[in-house]
Formats: structure tokens, C-alpha cells, sequence
């Protein structure tokens, strides 16, 4: 392990910011949790059916970590993966544009940089993939919007229409006018759609071609990470409705999506805060009481919330063997050999309070201090802000979402 690539971690961990490169060192704690995880994560990828599941954990216990820890074991194992956080600008009650979010997040295989256009562009109107996809395009989605858009874009040569049409696989919608304008002009015929596309009542059909897509391509699935999902508690009541409805396509999908595996990481305290203090059950009724399926979903989502499995504290020797590594880490990037014993570390990291990421950094400070002065003072680390439930300030306007 080089210098660089050590001090890299020690200044990762001493930002308190996660990232897949810690994600990926430190995957020893919670291993019921992994286990648990993993378990559905490799039935998905073993049957190619597509499954969801929401896990809780305390403010600062290491939510984000675990799901980066799975960004890289996923990409490690030759599936796609997307993470991102869900609030304003993820929102889950607007998940036309969420898609666009989640592929802009989205990691192929060994990738260094988000991205799936490439899959497409290498593609000609004459191979294998692209018949397949044109077939399944007009019989296996809702709407046939997308054979009409992928054969206009494997038929023009037009860079700037090529680009367009990218974008629209991207999320960036086209309208269905000017695809039916293109198809006209590259095939001579009219595009004839069974029912005009509608991205408030038809983006699931993007999920589930980019989840067949990633299947021909071979990839061993697609892992969909969702961040913070207790944000979804600050919206206004409405929005928080509509995002428990669509939080069962992904905990519940059905079988067009294909070998795809949805992850929640939300605050354990979302129960006590949300579910009880805001009585989102009789929410649910009262938003819902003339639409049965969507309020089944809603509910059904509640019910995941209040089951979904917590993460256990760290015992000592869990805590213990992170502040290890970190000790080792520290000595690689600066070219020393800590003499501190680990009982010594552990009970500096205490200072740091009862969020890891604290502790952490308290136990780097000492280091830091020993490194340069050979001797180590006090270390007070100020508590970080909890977690608030109170819902945005901001009305909701009804009507925007065709715009």
C-alpha cells in the first residue's frame, strides 16, 4: 500500500465524510448486518428477480459507510451501482425525476466515472443486442415509446439528435412529438404509438429497460443505493405520502424489473419521530381513502420502515480493530511506527463522544499530535448536530408535474 493511498484514507477519515475508498478497507464490523444483506443481495443476483429492503441505524453509526461497503463489493462482483441520497433533490415523490437522478449516479463495472451512454453508443441497428432490445421494447413495457426512441436513435446519424435522444434515456424526456417527427423523417413511416407516453404515469418503463439492458449485457445485476431516506420526513405531508406509494416499486418490484436489489439506510428514530408524532397510518388513509392500491403500497412501505432490521453499536473490539487499522494507516502515510497500545487508543477515541465518525477523528488527533510533538494534550471534539423531523416551510403546488 502506498504513501499516498494511505494518507488518503487518514485525510478521508479525518473529514468525517464517507467514501467507497473507506467503504471498501473497513468491511469487518457488523457482520450479522453484512451477512444479511448479502444473503438477499446474492439471491438477486443468483435468480435475476429483483428485491428491496430498508435497514435503520442511529445519526453517525455508519449508514453511509455500510452502503458505500456495498457500492464496492457490488461493483467488485460485476454489478452496476447507483447511490444516491433521497430528499429535494432526489426527491422519491417525483421519481421521473428520480430516474434521472439515479443514472447519473450510476457506475458500471470497474468504472471510474458515472455513466451508461456508452453501452448505447456502441450499438448498430443490425447487431444482436439491438434486435433484441427493439423487440422487447414493443411488447414488454407499458408504452412502446422507447422502440420508437431507441430505433430513431440507432437509424440517425445526426450527432445533435443522437444526442437527444442519449439524453432521453438519460431522463432528460423528449417529447413525444418530436420522436414521432425523427421516426418519420429516419424511416419513412409514422410512429403509431399504442398510448401517448407520460412520465408522471409511465417512468417505470425506464427502470425497466435499463434493468433488461444491464441483464443482456451480462452484468450480474444492479444495486440501488438510497441514502438518508429519512429526509423523506421533512417533506410536507402529501409528498411524504406519494414517496411511501413509491417506495414499494423498489422494496416490491415486480418482474420487469430484472435482478435489480434496492437498499434504504435510514434513522432508526424515523418510527418514534415520523411514523408516530405525524400519525402517518392515518395520513395514509386519509390521503389514499379512494385509491386501494396506492394506499396498500403506502402502508405496506410504513410496515417495512417499522420492521427493517437496525445496526447493532459497534462492540469494543469492533471499535477497537477500526482504530487499528486507522493506526496503521497513520503510520504508512507519515513513515512512523505508533507506540501507542490499543487500550490507550480506544479510550482516547471515548472523547469523541457516541458517533463513530468522532471517535475516529479523536483517535487521528492523537495520532497527529504524537506523530508531531512525540506527546499528546487533550482532545475535545464538539458534539455534531442531531437529526430534525420538521416538515420544510414550502406550500405544495398542485398541477407541475406534467410541465
Amino acid at each position: 500500500m502506498s504513501d499516498f493511498y494511505s494518507k488518503h484514507m487518514i485525510e478521508a477519515l479525518r473529514s468525517g465524510v464517507p467514501s467507497r475508498e473507506v467503504g471498501a478497507c473497513f468491511t469487518e464490523a457488523r457482520p450479522a448486518m453484512m451477512r444479511r444483506i448479502s444473503d438477499r443481495l446474492e439471491a438477486v443476483r443468483e435468480s435475476g428477480r429483483s428485491d428491496g429492503m430498508i435497514f435503520t441505524g442511529r445519526y453517525g453509526e455508519g449508514k453511509t459507510h455500510l452502503l458505500n461497503t456495498f457500492f464496492s463489493m457490488a461493483t467488485t462482483s460485476g454489478m452496476v451501482v447507483s447511490l444516491v441520497p433521497l430528499g429535494k433533490e432526489t426527491p422519491l415523490d417525483k421519481p421521473w425525476l428520480l430516474y434521472q437522478k439515479i443514472m447519473a449516479s450510476t457506475f458500471l463495472p470497474g468504472a471510474k466515472q458515472p455513466g451508461f451512454s456508452t453501452l448505447l453508443e456502441s450499438m448498430t441497428k443490425n447487431d444482436a443486442l439491438s434486435g433484441e432490445l427493439l423487440a422487447y421494447t414493443a411488447r414488454e413495457l407499458e408504452t412502446d415509446k422507447l422502440y420508437f426512441l431507441l430505433k430513431a436513435y440507432l437509424n440517425t446519424q445526426d450527432e445533435e439528435e443522437r444526442f437527444t435522444f442519449l439524453s432521453d434515456f438519460e431522463g432528460d424526456f423528449a417529447g413525444n412529438a418530436l420522436i414521432k417527427k425523427s421516426y418519420r423523417r429516419l424511416l419513412g413511416t409514422p410512429a403509431k404509438f399504442r398510448e401517448n407516453f407520460s412520465k408522471t404515469r409511465h417512468y417505470m418503463d425506464y427502470f425497466h429497460f435499463m434493468s433488461h439492458l444491464f441483464r443482456q449485457k451480462k452484468y450480474a445485476g444492479w444495486l440501488i443505493l438510497f441514502d438518508e431516506a429519512e429526509l423523506l420526513g421533512r417533506l410536507p405531508k402529501k409528498a411524504r405520502m406519494k414517496c411511501y406509494r413509491e417506495m414499494q416499486r423498489f422494496l416490491n418490484p415486480g418482474p420487469r424489473m430484472e435482478g435489480v436489489f434496492s437498499l434504504f439506510a435510514m434513522s432508526s428514530s424515523y418510527a418514534e419521530d415520523v411514523i408516530d408524532t405525524k400519525h402517518e397510518f392515518d395520513n395514509v388513509e386519509e390521503t389514499f381513502s379512494e385509491d386501494q392500491k396506492s394506499k396498500e403500497d403506502a402502508l405496506a412501505s410504513l410496515n417495512a420502515v417499522l420492521k427493517a432490521p437496525e445496526l447493532a453499536p459497534l462492540t469494543r473490539e469492533e471499535i477497537s480493530g477500526i482504530l487499528l487499522r486507522i493506526q496503521e494507516f497513520h503510520g504508512k502515510a507519515y513513515d512512523w511506527t505508533p507506540q501507542i497500545s490499543a487500550d490507550t487508543l480506544y479510550r482516547t477515541s471515548e472523547a469523541g463522544g457516541y458517533l463513530l465518525r468522532t471517535k475516529i477523528r479523536a483517535a487521528i488527533e492523537l495520532l497527529d499530535q504524537l506523530y508531531q510533538y512525540g506527546e499528546a494534550g487533550g482532545i475535545r471534539i464538539t458534539e455534531l448536530g442531531k437529526e430534525s423531523f420538521e416538515e420544510d416551510a414550502v406550500p405544495e403546488l398542485e398541477g407541475l408535474e406534467e410541465l
